[in-house]
C-alpha cells in the first residue's frame, strides 16, 4: 500500500479536527468556532469548504466506508495474480486484515464517531453508509469461504462481523501513548484476527 506523503489539504485537516473533537464531546459539544480554531482559521471562514457540521459529519462517516471498500478491492486485485487458489485466498484474507487494522489504529476517532453518531445522519448518508459497509462485509465474506471452504456463508458472515467488532475496539484500548507501540498492537490484533476464522474454519 502505497504511503502518502503530500500534505493535507485543508478540508482534510478540517475533516481530521472534526473527527478528533466530535469523537472527544459528541457532535453537539462542538461548535464550529472551536472546529475553525483548531486548524487556524475563523469559523464562518470553515463555510468555504463545509456547508456545516452536519456536512462534516457526512463526509467523515461516508468518505472512510468508500475508502475501507475500495482499499479492499484494490487489496483483492493486487493478490489475484498470487499462484495457486489457496495461497491467494490466504494471502487476500492476509491483507484486509492489515488494511482493517491500519484503519483501527490510524483513524480511531472515526469508530467512535460511527457508533455515537450514525444516527445523525441524514436518511440518504446513512444509507450509503450502510450500503457501502454491507459490500465491504461480502467481500470479506467472499475471502473467507475461499480459505475455509467448509464454512457456510451464515457462519463466515457472523465470523466477519465478530472479526470487525475486535479489530474496532481500539478506541477501548487506551490512548495511543499507553498502547505496547503500533507494530506490536498491529501483530497481535492480526494474530487474534486469523485465530477467530481459524476457530471457525474448524482449525
Amino acid at each position: 500500500m502505497a504511503t502518502r506523503t503530500d500534505a493535507p489539504t485543508r478540508r482534510e485537516q478540517i475533516l481530521k479536527e472534526a473527527a478528533r473533537l466530535f469523537a472527544e464531546r459528541g457532535f453537539h459539544g462542538v461548535g464550529v468556532d472551536e472546529i475553525g480554531a483548531a486548524v487556524g482559521i475563523s469559523g464562518p471562514g470553515l463555510y468555504r469548504h463545509f456547508a456545516g457540521k452536519d456536512a462534516m459529519l457526512a463526509e467523515l462517516l461516508v468518505g472512510i466506508s468508500e475508502q475501507l471498500l475500495t482499499g479492499a478491492k484494490r487489496r483483492l486485485a493486487e493478490a489475484e495474480g498470487v499462484a495457486g487458489s489457496g495461497a491467494g485466498a490466504e494471502a487476500v484474507l492476509d491483507s484486509l486484515i492489515e488494511g482493517h487494522i491500519d484503519f483501527a489504529l490510524d483513524d480511531r476517532p472515526l469508530i467512535t464517531l460511527h457508533d455515537r453518531e450514525l444516527d445523525r445522519l441524514r436518511d440518504a448518508d446513512r444509507k450509503m453508509v450502510r450500503q457501502l459497509q454491507r459490500q465491504y462485509v461480502e467481500l470479506w465474506v467472499g475471502v473467507v469461504r475461499e480459505v475455509y471452504p467448509a464454512v457456510a456463508e451464515p457462519s463466515a458472515r457472523s465470523a466477519v462481523h465478530s472479526v470487525f467488532g475486535l479489530l474496532n475496539s481500539t478506541p477501548h484500548l487506551g490512548r495511543p501513548g499507553s498502547l505496547p507501540g503500533r507494530a506490536v498492537t498491529a501483530e497481535l490484533l492480526h494474530r487474534m484476527a486469523r485465530g477467530a476464522f481459524a476457530a471457525v474454519g474448524g482449525e
